[in-house]
């Protein structure tokens, strides 16, 4: 490690000494609203986020002029590591729903500086959150056939339409929408990326129960919402571009690989030899079990270091490209896998939704193994992935998606 990054990593040790509270220690994102996120949180939880958004590490790497911390990547990396030895978690990029991991980034590469004063400061402290309105109920891994229309005004553009999936629209202060601007040309030629408040008399969201239990997704009506003709992100009818390197972003941040559960897991491997039983010198006894568990660590494994050679390669080289598309394929297969074995793994005590016979492990895993079905659908569905693979990695002519 270079002299340089040694004392920043003092640097840091010393602040979270100061400036982390304790009692968020250990406890995750649970302070901050889980998986589902919140409109308040607690004292503690609110301190923390303020302390962290003041000094802009909630978003390390953007500029501090516009909120963040200004950080390099191997000084975002040493912070990310003295806060794992603390206990403490970054908050910002949940309470921001969005606004950190795809409107924010976008929002730097396309916006102009009057956008960028305006919207990432309050991104960058955590207390403006953001949804996205993409996905319609006609318009899903089509998105391109999207009916949402937005009408200019004068100055204002009038919205008229509906979304679906809009993850956390219901505690939303903004939204951005992808929206038709001219039906006369061919589908992708006419849509245009829009910046709009949630909070007014046009816009109607409701809730939508999955599954699993939990859910941020919301259905989103724009009835006559308006938008300032000052917040049209990037060029009008280029939306496609935009949304292109936006979902880029999204997917990006999909590629974790992490369980489906919200709480820090044990090893698979443990789990397995506390539920199926051990031989003397260790191994799991169930040797159809131990192959396939080693074969998802290899694939695990595998995963990490792609993420890693993937991103060394990207360094300085800002163009949207398909290397996001196989990192989310390959998440999902680790994650869904990962969520399988471990249901085989409890036996009959992976199959509770409630009561004293499970602990709340067993209980949260069975409905991370439910949520986790979604994860070959959002931000884009396994088939799309391959699609994008097929034709810009390997050069096959499109055939899908014509216009």
């Amino acid at each position: 490690m270079s002299e340089a990054l040694d004392q920043f990593r003092h640097e840091v040790r010393d602040w979270l000494a100061q400036n982390f509270p304790k009692s968020l220690a250990g406890r995750g994102i649970e302070p901050f609203g889980g998986v589902e996120g919140e409109a308040t949180i607690p004292e503690d939880a609110s301190l923390w986020r303020d302390r962290l958004g003041d000094k802009g590490w909630g978003t390390p790497t953007w500029p501090a002029v516009y909120g963040g911390g200004g950080l390099s990547v191997g000084e975002a990396a040493v912070l990310s590591d003295e806060m794992h030895q603390v206990g403490a978690i970054n908050p910002i990029p949940l309470l921001a729903g969005m606004g950190v991991t795809m409107v924010g980034p976008t929002i730097l590469e396309y916006g102009t500086e009057e956008q960028k004063k305006k919207h990432l400061p309050g991104i960058c402290s955590g207390k403006v959150r953001w949804c996205l309105g993409l996905s319609e109920p006609n318009a899903g891994s089509d998105l391109a056939s999207l009916q949402t229309k937005a009408e200019d005004n004068g100055d204002r553009w009038v919205i008229n339409g509906q979304k679906i999936w809009t993850s956390g629209a219901n505690i939303s202060q903004w939204c951005g929408a992808l929206v038709r601007t001219d039906s006369s040309v061919a589908k992708r030629d006419g849509i245009s990326f829009l910046l709009l408040p949630m909070d007014q008399p046009g816009v109607e969201t409701r809730p939508i129960k999955l599954i699993a239990g939990a859910s941020p997704f919301c259905e989103t009506f724009f009835n006559d919402a308006e938008a300032e003709k000052t917040d049209l992100l990037g060029k009008h009818n280029d939306g496609w571009s935009v949304v292109k390197r936006l979902l880029q972003h999204e997917r990006a941040s999909q590629t974790g690989a992490r369980p489906t559960s919200n709480k820090s897991a044990q090893p698979i491997q443990a789990l397995a030899k506390a539920y199926c039983g051990s031989e003397p010198d260790g191994t799991l006894s169930d040797k159809d079990l131990r192959s396939r568990i080693v074969d998802h660590l290899m694939h695990t494994k595998a995963h990490g270091l792609t993420i890693a050679r993937i991103s060394a390669e990207a360094k300085g080289n800002p163009e949207v490209s398909a290397a996001a598309s196989i990192l989310k394929n390959s998440a999902t297969r680790v994650s869904q896998d990962r969520a399988e074995l471990l249901l085989e793994v409890m036996g009959h005590q992976g199959i509770g939704w409630d009561g004293d016979a499970f602990s709340e492990d067993e209980l949260e895993n069975v409905r991370g193994w439910l949520s986790g079905k979604a994860i070959s659908i959002y931000g884009g569905s396994f088939e799309i992935q391959n699609n994008i693979i097929a034709k810009n990695i390997l050069g096959l002519p499109e055939t899908t998606q014509k216009g």
